[in-house]
């Protein structure tokens, strides 16, 4: 940690506090086409797979199922009123900032429609040094931490991934980077089955002491 010159921080649920409804979302969703899943089931295996987009999640969830591209679509659309509802706290915007002050790099790299995050964004006013959402064949993971090791001249050890997701810290340690699990969708005994020297905190402001 001591290294770090770049963060990188996911979006939905460790910059926004969007998981919550978005989970709420999928369960409707999947329970609508699939009766025999419970509401409670299909949010949990949501809650699961996140760190995917979401018709990558049904592909996890419900593999080769010839309703996923509705489920997708209708989750897509249901989610944005709310989405732009949310907000950056106070608490997000001075630990970005500090961080950017003391001379780190910060950006987001999310698997949220870039679109849509450039649009976040804007409307927050909150500065990064980079914003990557996804498009097609270009995701979270490898194919963001190449872009932004090469854009900024950076070695694997000067960069960390703080998310809030299982899958976020398989995505940072397979591709050799520092990782910080941000606990609240998922607790510090889930993030251990990962790794059992992993760092976790409870609120992003711990970034500035870590």
């Amino acid at each position: 940690m001591g290294k770090t010159r770049a963060f990188l921080f996911d979006f939905d649920g460790t910059l926004v506090d969007t998981m919550k409804g978005f989970a709420d979302i999928a369960g409707r969703v999947i329970n609508r086409f699939h009766p025999e899943i419970s509401f409670e089931a299909a949010r949990a295996r949501y809650l699961e797979t996140s760190g995917n987009p979401f018709f990558q999640q049904l592909e996890i969830i419900l593999p080769d199922d010839p309703t996923n591209s509705e489920k997708a679509k209708i989750f897509e659309e249901t989610k944005i009123e709310g989405f732009f509802l949310s907000k950056f706290t106070d608490e997000v915007r001075d630990t970005i900032n500090k961080l950017r002050q003391n001379g780190n790099i910060v950006g987001i790299a999310s698997n949220n429609f870039q679109e849509l995050i450039d649009k976040f964004v804007e409307n927050e006013k909150l500065d990064f040094d980079i914003v990557l959402g996804f498009r097609e064949g270009f995701e979270k993971g490898k194919a963001h931490f190449d872009y932004v090791k090469e854009k900024f001249n950076l070695q694997k050890e000067d960069m960390t991934f703080v998310g809030d997701s299982l899958k976020d810290a398989e995505k940072a340690f397979n591709y050799g980077i520092s990782f910080v699990g941000i606990c609240g969708t998922f607790k510090r005994e889930d993030f251990l089955k990962i790794r059992d020297d992993i760092v976790t905190i409870n609120s992003i402001k711990e970034l500035l002491n870590i």
